[in-house]
């Protein structure tokens, strides 16, 4: 059955950005477009037009089609939906015993070697069944989507075995299949040294390169390989040798760069052609030049360094140098717990410095390049798909005024209410589930 055309009229404002490539420097801010008194018309799951209401309305009109669901977004304004280029969305358990020790004073590297952190998270990950796994993600995606998230990015990395790391890898791609969100999926057995190879961490990056990847890139569970390049866990050298046999198998570089101490991960990054690096709190003067020349994007994730109590990544700099930077929540059980994207662009503006104008394009269109999916997200354009948020603000600036408030009311996937007044909807495509 053919989908209902729907026409969202009257936007106090329209955000949405036309660019073939991310935006860097002044274009993080220019290159968003305002349109006041805007209006977006949709067609089978993807944008026929884009502009002024009238203008909009009269092409509608003169197109001869009529009996188009009409959603009045006055006193509201209009975004693509949020993208998040970062998370580990597929795990079992928590660990908000560790987020007490860490306020008496227990770092999270400490706590970590010592078989906590990651490690705690991957023995409860092996413990749990695909089907386990499956509901408490789909619960997280739900939240998600409540918080405007429309495409997101999922990591294995919680199972640090092949099958484990399979397991991870197929629930994401069930959820993909079977929920509003899309889900791109990055393989990340690189992730954490196994205890039992703490003595011979080689011997594990043999296994990853050797045994993890070929399986993974001939099963086709992921697009992207990354790798947590970081003092204590994986070398330069051994993080640039998982990474170029990743490309060996198609799968295109990642890398978790620079977050405990500035450790060579962005220099890393733009040498190996890498699509996106991410974390960068410790990223060197050198690493921002020479990912700004690699045209390599800067995830940044600032819920992260709130949350471990850090400073945060220095996105006006990065900015100022010419690379494009990207928003992500990383959402993970240990040093980042949340879904909440709007939380992260107010950490933007008030802990990186960032402009409202910045924010938006940086969790939008520059998110969807940080994943490869820019061609169908992240910009309301013609011809794209039809994934719309409507948000209960007057501007845009007021979304990062008002803090930690999900102004969320509708969300729009491929042209279908998936969201509506904050409530997850069940439709025709999807099942999801309702609060």
């Amino acid at each position: 059955m053919a989908q209902q055309a729907m026409i969202i009229r009257h936007a106090k404002q329209v955000l949405t950005s036309q660019t073939k490539v991310p935006l860097t420097g002044n274009e993080m801010e220019d290159g968003l477009l305002v349109i006041e008194n805007g209006a977006v018309w949709i067609e089978e799951g993807r944008i026929v037009m884009v502009g002024p209401d009238t203008d909009v309305w009269n092409a509608y009109e003169a197109s001869g089609k009529n009996g188009a669901k009409v959603i009045d977004a006055s006193n509201q304004i209009v975004t693509p939906g949020l993208v998040d280029p970062h998370t580990h969305i597929v795990f079992a358990g928590s660990r908000e015993e560790e987020f007490e020790m860490r306020l008496q004073g227990a770092a999270y590297m400490d706590i970590m070697n010592a078989g906590g952190g990651i490690h705690s998270t991957t023995r409860s990950t092996a413990a749990a069944t695909e089907a386990e796994l499956e509901t408490a993600a789909r619960e997280r995606l739900d939240e998600f989507l409540r918080h405007g998230v429309t495409t997101i990015e999922a990591k294995s990395g919680y199972g640090l075995t092949l099958e484990n790391e399979r397991k991870q890898l197929r629930v994401a791609k069930t959820l993909d299949e079977s929920h509003p969100i899309d889900i791109v999926s990055t393989f990340m057995g690189a992730h954490a040294i196994p205890l039992e190879y703490k003595e011979n961490t080689d011997e594990f990056v043999r296994i990853i390169i050797e045994e993890m990847i070929p399986v993974v890139a001939k099963e086709g569970l992921a697009v992207f390989n990354d790798v947590f390049c970081e003092k204590g866990v994986f070398t330069p050298e051994q993080s640039k040798r998982i990474l170029e046999a990743g490309k060996q198998y198609g799968l295109v570089p990642k890398i978790h760069a620079d977050e405990i101490v500035s450790y060579g991960g962005a220099e890393l990054a733009a040498e190996v052609g890498a699509i996106s690096a991410d974390h960068l709190l410790q990223i060197s003067d050198e690493g921002i030049e020479q990912m700004a020349k690699a045209g390599v994007i800067g995830v940044l994730l600032p819920a992260t360094a709130f949350f471990l109590m850090e400073p945060a990544a220095k996105a006006r700099k990065m900015i100022e140098r010419g690379v494009a930077v990207a928003l992500s929540t990383d959402r993970n059980p240990g040093s980042s717990p949340t879904e909440s994207m709007p939380f992260v662009m107010n950490l933007a503006c008030l802990t990186m410095g960032m402009t409202p104008k910045e924010v938006i394009s940086a969790a939008t269109i520059n998110a969807a390049f940080a994943i490869g999916q820019a061609e169908d997200v992240g910009s309301l354009e013609a011809g794209k798909k039809a994934d719309v948020i409507l948000w209960n603000a007057p501007n845009y600036t007021y979304l990062q005024y008002h803090v930690g408030v999900n102004m969320v009311d509708t969300v729009i996937k491929n042209g279908e209410i998936v969201v509506g007044n904050r409530i997850v909807i069940q439709t025709e495509s999807f099942t999801v589930s309702e609060k």
